[in-house]
């Protein structure tokens, strides 16, 4: 039978925000931090301030985006919650409101099968133009998503998790029984069928069968 199993990647899978490191080497952290805890309690459109965040990012090399990410602490449990649900026979996909940038190499050393993320844009000398584009941009666009793959992998509601922190994350949660609020938002919480409240994603591996 096959399940499928869909973690967010920002203070999910990855400990941290993947825009405040890079927000960090300009010296917006502060700024950028601000406009994410908004976003991710539901306070914000995601969308709104997806454009606006990374439009502070403009003039940063694409060479420190790739140092950065290379680097990114992973959640504690991350490679062994992977494997413990590859085990139990579970398709493990990452979704990303965030960056292809951080998600792809994070991704390949966990042995996830696909992440699904956005595309920072560069010139031709590499230098970050502070645009954005791809398919994770929408608050919605976790839900349809993950629709898309349960028709691809005729996996239904009831053979899928999905794991995160703030309300992006919510348009998915309407589409799995087991819904797991990670050291989440309030907002996600309440949208939760279970909630992890230590920073060790082996936990999870008590919830599924």
């Amino acid at each position: 039978m096959s399940k499928l199993a869909v973690f967010d990647f920002d203070s999910t899978l990855m400990d941290g925000e993947t825009i405040d490191f890079f927000a960090e080497v300009l010296g917006f952290k502060e700024q950028v931090v601000a406009i994410t805890e908004r976003a991710m309690a539901g306070e914000l459109d995601f969308y709104a301030s997806l454009i606006e965040r990374v439009a502070l990012l403009k003039g940063l090399p694409q060479s420190k985006v790739d140092e950065i990410c290379t680097n990114l602490p992973m959640m504690p449990g991350a490679s062994e919650v992977v494997a413990g649900l590859k085990e139990r026979g579970y398709t493990v996909i990452c979704f990303s409101g965030g960056f292809r940038s951080a998600t792809k190499p994070a991704c390949e050393a966990l042995g996830i099968d696909a992440d699904f993320s956005n595309f920072l844009h560069a010139d031709e000398e590499g230098i970050l133009t502070g645009h954005v584009g791809g398919e994770m941009m929408y608050s919605n666009a976790k839900g349809d998503m993950i629709v898309r793959l349960q028709k691809l992998l005729n996996v239904g509601r009831e053979d899928t998790l999905v794991v995160g922190d703030g309300a992006n994350d919510l348009s998915m949660f309407a589409h799995a029984d087991t819904r797991v609020a990670f050291c989440a938002k309030p907002v996600l919480r309440e949208a939760a069928s279970h909630c992890v409240d230590v920073k060790d994603l082996r936990e999870i591996l008590k919830i599924v069968s």
